[in-house]
């Protein structure tokens, strides 16, 4: 683990230490979240309290497969599409700019979210990978699947760039209330800035290491596993490490074969862990 991880997360830990011994105190007042002062809302997340009987999992045989397309089915109950009004709904609509290039992007950045925190927030990552639902370990997958979404927005040229900032304010709003759920109001900005760095530091050691075997495992173990700050996994993390390797690459590879307006507009999703 980095430095900067080390104080960012030490501090969290503090906090939610405090937080938990003083709960008492606070569960008679009620709490008002600000809504309003971000550009862009966060998506809503899945419902993820119930959990299931952990199946048996051998990471040996997992993400082997040849990599396919990632596309929903036109069929899929899990697509989500633009409403199309006809006659007075859609003129007022139009006058009110729903239709507009900004609101669309806005709409399909909110759905491209949602497909990355319901593959983050769920149990089975952590089950599968074998690792402890924390701040730090959460906020590492945020950030490996946001780079894999970025990066295969980037290969749309200008227009899937320009998707990919509205993406990043979308992620950038949700992060402040998970930041703020952790306990952390105090110097919250202070945070986000140390967030911030680690983001980019994450996302440039990605794109890096994406072509090379051995680099993507050691970036993925100091990003992801790692608790103590060394450069490569230990003997026994070596296999949840290894199969995670294959999953970011086979899932680069399936993202690349998706078409362009599924992943546009967000129809489509990561491959099932469980």
């Amino acid at each position: 683990m980095s430095p900067r991880w080390t104080r960012v997360f030490s501090y969290m830990t503090r906090v939610s230490n405090l937080q938990r011994s003083t709960e008492f105190v606070r569960r008679d007042f009620s709490v008002f979240s600000l809504q309003n002062y971000a550009k862009v809302p966060a998506a809503v997340g899945p419902n993820v309290n119930c959990h299931t009987n952990k199946a048996e999992v051998n990471l040996n045989k997992m993400f082997w497969s040849k990599p396919c397309s990632l596309a929903l089915a036109t069929d899929s109950p899990n697509r989500i599409e633009d409403p199309q009004y006809e006659g007075i709904k859609r003129f007022i609509l139009k006058l009110m700019l729903f239709y507009s290039k900004q609101s669309q992007f806005i709409r399909w950045a909110n759905v491209i979210y949602r497909r990355v925190i319901y593959q983050v927030d769920r149990p089975a990552i952590y089950d599968v990978f074998s690792l402890e639902k924390t701040f730090k370990t959460t906020y590492s997958l945020l950030v490996l699947h946001m780079w894999l979404c970025l990066r295969r927005l980037k290969e749309e040229g200008k227009e899937g760039v320009e998707l990919g900032q509205y993406l990043y304010e979308i992620y950038n709003h949700d992060l402040e209330l998970r930041v703020s759920k952790a306990g952390v109001n105090l110097l919250l900005s202070k945070w986000m800035k140390e967030l911030e760095k680690i983001f980019y530091g994450n996302i440039v050691a990605y794109d890096a290491a994406i072509g090379k075997q051995d680099e993507l495992q050691n970036v993925i173990w100091r990003n992801v596993f790692s608790d103590d700050g060394t450069s490569k996994p230990s003997e026994a993390a070596l296999l949840p490490v290894q199969a995670m390797t294959r999953y970011v690459r086979r899932e680069a590879s399936c993202l690349s074969l998706t078409d362009k307006q599924a992943i546009l507009s967000g129809n489509f999703m990561f491959t099932r862990l469980r």
